[in-house]
């Protein structure tokens, strides 16, 4: 059995017996999966990222999440190490709407959107019911601690093992893992931003801990109010990056990785990929 995804039919039978999510065998299997450029997307919808996920944790080995964004999917196009690191996850599931478009181009498409704020919270929710502690690493000063207080606000019996902020260098990496190691966390979110989270999450993993660790960008901001996060009307209709845009123009940079994956993904959908 692979150690990266220690599921299989046995780990699917224990999972049910154990009640887990009241998930499916099916939500429990290996997911079918898609490349967009050069990236794996397992096609889960996010009861079935959730339950996973919640398998990793009963399994008490090192595991960890991709929350794949399109501007993450063009960089890993030109960036060899970078997409090894998506690719080398346990699961990597569609976060924004970019990555869920590609998909139907491709003729794959997905159940819906895993928005990586949408994962984190319903896993903190499961986190407060099963006891699991979690940690929040990332932001500036004082960020992760706030999104912390918010999310046990939310989520009453909510165990916080440790935050951390995410100013601090390579140098210091040791000592941050044996912060997070000591805590007992069993779910650690990782806000470093892209792509440095997943290189992070990647070198580190092993001296976390039984941990699995999510990617999850800016969730940390909007948690803690810093951010106001688009309307349900506005992520509905796929339109979330224009709100984030208007609200930071600061953004624009970034959103011209947009078109040139919007390009590229229409390419591999009519030639295949590169």
């Amino acid at each position: 059995m692979d150690e990266q995804n220690p599921i299989g039919a046995g780990g699917v039978r224990r999972a049910l017996s154990l009640g887990t999510l009241g998930a499916t065998a099916e939500s429990l299997a290996t997911p079918r999966t898609l490349t967009v450029l050069g990236c794996r997307v397992d096609r889960v919808d996010m009861d079935q990222a959730v339950g996973r996920i919640e398998v990793f944790v009963r399994n008490g080995k090192p595991a960890y999440v991709v929350t794949l964004g399109a501007e993450m999917a063009n960089l890993a196009y030109a960036d060899a190490g970078y997409r090894a690191a998506i690719n080398g996850a346990d699961l990597v599931v569609a976060d924004t709407i970019g990555i869920v478009i590609a998909a139907r181009l491709l003729r794959k498409p997905l159940r819906e959107r895993v928005a990586g704020i949408d994962l984190m919270t319903r896993l903190c929710e499961r986190a407060a019911t099963q006891g699991y502690p979690v940690f929040l690493l990332g932001g500036e000063h004082g960020v992760s601690e706030d999104a912390a207080g918010e999310l046990q606000r939310r989520f009453p019996g909510l165990r916080v093992a440790g935050t951390h902020h995410g100013y601090f260098n390579d140098g210091e990496s040791s000592a941050v893992c044996a912060i997070v190691k000591n805590s007992g966390a069993r779910f650690v979110f990782v806000g470093l931003g892209f792509p440095r989270q997943e290189h992070w999450i990647r070198a580190n993993l092993a001296r976390l801990g039984p941990v699995v660790c999510i990617g999850v960008g800016g969730s940390f901001d909007v948690l803690s109010g810093r951010l106001a996060r688009a309307s349900a009307a506005w992520r509905n209709a796929g339109l979330e990056w224009l709100y984030r845009l208007m609200r930071e123009p600061r953004r624009w940079r970034r959103q011209l990785a947009l078109p040139a994956f919007g390009a590229r993904a229409l390419r591999q959908a009519l030639f295949g990929p590169r």
